[in-house]
């Protein structure tokens, strides 16, 4: 492959870590909002992977009450772990998948690097390098789809009324753009091999027979 292609493919893993990063750091995955006592009093939750946000706001005629605390989620006591102990290992483990996904992707660009250091590697490394970004899609989509299943099936009192939020959509972004970085090193690879002048560059080389 061309070195081109490697350090395009380094951006994109680029991109893809730092838009899986913000989703594991941002506290909406899922947002619960729920207005009570003719509107004069609003709660608000927003659920990231290990933390909870909470706000509650009461407006009164004299003053009002606000109340804004952050804590671990899921929590074994305050969550009910013992009686709800599918939510909270699902949850959880969609959490170990992001932070595995960071790492992979950390691993695909050391790889990158390593690889581009001379010819003879940039003609093997790309199928340890679109591996790397596989692990790393996947990991993210399993994520996705943990997240998406416990809200989809209310697994979590205040899930039923409550909307994905951003940090989702961060995740969404990073593992549809590893699926398409990592088709792309495929083909661009698999085309090196072959001798195309565009995938291998002006040093084209071709299969041995025999």
């Amino acid at each position: 492959m061309r070195k081109t292609s490697y350090v395009v493919t380094a951006v994109a893993v680029i991109l893809t870590t730092v838009f899986t990063v913000l989703s594991l750091v941002r506290t909406d995955w899922v947002v619960a909002k729920y207005d009570a006592l003719n509107s004069t009093a609003t709660y608000q939750a927003k659920y990231g992977l290990s933390t909870v946000c909470q706000r509650l706001v009461i407006t009164l005629p004299g003053g009002g009450f606000h109340k804004f605390e952050c804590r671990d989620f899921p929590d074994r006591k305050k969550d009910d772990c013992e009686e709800n102990q599918f939510f909270c290992a699902a949850w959880t483990s969609a959490g170990y998948a992001v932070e595995l996904a960071i790492g992979f992707g950390a691993l695909s660009l050391v790889t990158i690097l390593i690889g581009i250091s001379t010819h003879s590697r940039r003609r093997r490394i790309w199928r340890a390098v679109a591996g790397l970004v596989i692990l790393h899609s996947v990991l993210q989509l399993v994520a996705f789809s943990l997240v998406v299943d416990l809200y989809r099936t209310g697994r979590y009192p205040t899930f039923e009324d409550a909307k994905l939020g951003p940090a989702l959509i961060f995740n969404t972004v990073a593992w549809v753009l590893g699926v398409l970085t990592a088709t792309s090193v495929i083909v661009t690879g698999m085309a090196a091999d072959r001798g195309k002048r565009w995938a291998a560059g002006n040093r084209a080389y071709q299969p041995i027979d025999g």
